[in-house]
């Protein structure tokens, strides 16, 4: 079998991912990128869990190497997540890091040191159908990562091995356990690896732009109040806006950062939080078409609604709530030869006029 790099990020499911592939009677390396430089205590990136990652390759016996891609990751996740919160929107900085790092960077990385085949410990599955391969969901379907993985290319996919992809969660704590591995009780990373718990979001973006209070105002544009910095508002927000009186929750409906330096938030009930269809500023779809219904996730952890596309936008076959321009959304369909859903197509939410 031919060499496999495995992309082994400290936690348990890479740690797994590399022991399956090895019990398989794969050649297997283990790789950790050190993207982050700056503190971390949450997600992947702290140094904790390059050490948590070489303890594993260790313990199974195989090489590990260390990338430094921060240069990397400052200019293609950081500086873009901090530009978007400045104009008004809400990114997502895990899928830009596997657009540009994970499945971009690392895979260029690979191809310099001969490796075709390259390994993660994502919950998902490499589905081949009659059109070729496509990114299916993963059998446990409250660890399924397919929306965050949707910007692999098809030459990619054509390459990936996602071994714990047909496990569930305690499979993998299982046989983590059972190799004594170190990782086998380690939390999972759920947060922005680059915002901190101790200090947040706020301090981090106060450290890189300066930020500015922007007016609030109800759907008829009447003032209601101000927040302090516009850049920590995102759509469905409901604490935090310093509104007084009334007895009806009011959540933020639009932000809106124009080039004259007008800032507004718009607020309103929860029912003016449905919307019949979500603009699109970007769209691609994986291979043609498919034929037949499609569902769309708009959050890593959230479920998918039935909808179609129309021109640039999703229009729900039900209301559905505002998405926050900066957003992924991701269409799902289902391949008729295995049943199994997988990753149509994906795009980047817009602003969807009130």
């Amino acid at each position: 079998m031919s060499p496999v790099m495995v992309a082994m990020s400290g936690g348990v499911d890479s740690s797994v991912a590399a022991a399956l592939l090895l019990e398989a009677g794969h050649e297997v390396v283990g790789v950790t990128m050190k993207l982050w430089g700056g503190p971390s205590d949450t997600g992947c990136c702290a140094v904790s869990d390059v050490d948590d990652a070489r303890r594993v390759a260790d313990r199974l016996g195989i090489e590990h190497h260390v990338f430094n891609f921060g240069e990397d990751f400052e200019r293609d996740v950081v500086a873009p997540y901090v530009a978007d919160h400045a104009a008004g929107r809400t990114p997502n900085p895990c899928i830009e890091c596997n657009r540009h790092l994970k499945f971009d960077r690392l895979v260029r990385r690979a191809d310099a040191l001969g490796f075709h085949q390259i390994a993660t410990g994502h919950h998902a599955r490499i589905v081949s159908t009659s059109a070729g391969p496509r990114l299916g969901r993963g059998i446990d379907q409250a660890k399924d990562q397919a929306y965050v993985l949707h910007v692999i290319e098809e030459p990619v996919l054509e390459r990936m091995l996602l071994p714990v992809g047909e496990l569930t969660k305690a499979d993998v704590r299982r046989i983590a356990a059972e190799l004594d591995l170190r990782t086998a009780e380690k939390p999972e990373s759920q947060d922005v690896c680059f915002i901190t718990n101790e200090h947040g979001r706020e301090a981090f973006l106060g450290d890189r732009i300066l930020l500015k209070p922007a007016t609030v105002v109800n759907r008829d544009g009447e003032e209601l109040g101000s927040v302090a910095s516009v850049e920590l508002v995102t759509i469905g927000q409901r604490k935090g806006l310093g509104l007084a009186g009334g007895t009806d929750p009011r959540y933020v409906l639009d932000v809106a950062v124009d080039e004259t330096g007008d800032r507004r938030v718009t607020v309103g009930a929860k029912t003016d939080l449905d919307a019949a269809s979500t603009t699109l500023e970007s769209w691609r779809w994986v291979g043609d078409v498919p034929e037949g219904s499609l569902t769309f996730q708009c959050s890593a952890h959230g479920r998918a609604d039935a909808g179609r596309l129309v021109d640039e936008a999703v229009v729900w076959e039900a209301p559905h709530r505002r998405i926050a321009p900066g957003q992924s959304i991701v269409a799902f369909a289902i391949d008729a030869g295995t049943g199994v859903e997988y990753v149509a197509g994906g795009g980047i939410a817009g602003r969807t006029p009130l």
